[in-house]
């Protein structure tokens, strides 16, 4: 691989940014990383498991004559962060994030920022359940997209270059303006979140049915929502303060649907259940012919001899 940048600076050390470090080391595709974490028991882990090659004290620090800098803090303090920084920033450095919301990031990042450094807002669309440091692995990105919402006048150059850095990732990467982003999002992951966090509360609320029997006999259904509704709770409450307006209409929209699906149900109403249950069939094998889940029961986690081979 080729060395993009010569130093790189990540600010916030969790799941997201952990798995960006393991992966620019793998593949040598930066000189040294630097790193900063809020918490001194982060940082030191960050230091432990070789995520980082320097860790600072602070994030002002951290960036310092670094070319490449990634924001991996939650939402609500990115605007506090860039501020920080923002005088230390190294002069054509690339700036970007990898926060689930981009509208609201770029109000909150951009006006901070000297018109020398080129900001290119960015969204890695992979995860898991888990959290922290220690949660971190290179082939977390492989074969996930990657959406970038380059601003107005963005630099071309700084553009493909971190393109070329994501898919050396293993990352498939489009662009796309971020309004059309968060709606997206809203679609296929923050309402799903957000219902999967009611869901598994109904179950708690649900006093006819222990705890016991909640847990013993979790249906594969109920199996995906505790997954999801295990997600960092300060993230998605960051998400849904900042991505409001397009998480409203989707759930809307949503109980719209599940008006109708009660309404059917109640009438007995067959014909309607099973046709609406085979359009929606087919949205899920399409998901899976996209290559972004398996059949298998692993949430389309790859093996990572399988990975290897892939690449």
């Amino acid at each position: 691989m080729t060395i993009l940048y010569n130093n790189v600076a990540l600010i916030g050390l969790g799941l997201i940014a952990s798995s960006i470090g393991h992966g620019l080391k793998k593949n040598g595709l930066c000189k040294t990383i630097s790193g900063y974490a809020k918490t001194s028991k982060t940082r030191k882990k960050a230091i432990e498991l070789n995520i980082v090659d320097k860790i600072c004290e602070t994030a002002k620090e951290a960036v310092i004559d670094a070319d490449l800098i990634i924001i991996s803090t939650p939402i609500g303090v990115m605007g506090d962060v860039a501020k920080e920084i923002a005088p230390a920033l190294k002069k054509g450095a690339t700036l970007t994030d990898v926060g689930s919301v981009k509208e609201d990031v770029i109000s909150l990042i951009e006006p901070h920022l000297p018109s020398s450094v080129h900001f290119i807002p960015g969204h890695p669309v992979a995860g898991t359940e888990r959290s922290g440091p220690e949660s971190g692995f290179a082939e977390l990105f492989y074969d996930r997209w990657c959406l970038l919402t380059p601003v107005p006048n963005t630099d071309q150059f700084a553009l493909s270059k971190l393109i070329e850095m994501w898919e050396n990732l293993g990352a498939r990467v489009d662009t796309m303006d971020a309004k059309h982003h968060d709606l997206v999002l809203a679609v296929t992951s923050h309402s799903p979140h957000l219902i999967a966090y009611t869901m598994v509360g109904v179950a708690d609320d649900l006093r006819r049915v222990t705890n016991s029997e909640v847990v013993n006999y979790s249906a594969a259904g109920f199996r995906d929502f505790t997954r999801i509704a295990a997600s960092d709770p300060t993230m998605w409450r960051d998400v849904f303060l900042h991505n409001k307006e397009a998480t409203l209409e989707i759930l809307g929209r949503f109980t719209e649907e599940l008006f109708s699906l009660q309404r059917a149900i109640r009438k007995g109403d067959g014909n309607f259940l099973h046709e609406y249950f085979s359009r929606t069939r087919k949205i899920r094998r399409g998901i899976v012919e996209a290559g972004q889940d398996t059949d298998s029961p692993d949430f389309g986690r790859r093996n990572l001899t399988e990975i290897e081979d892939k690449k």
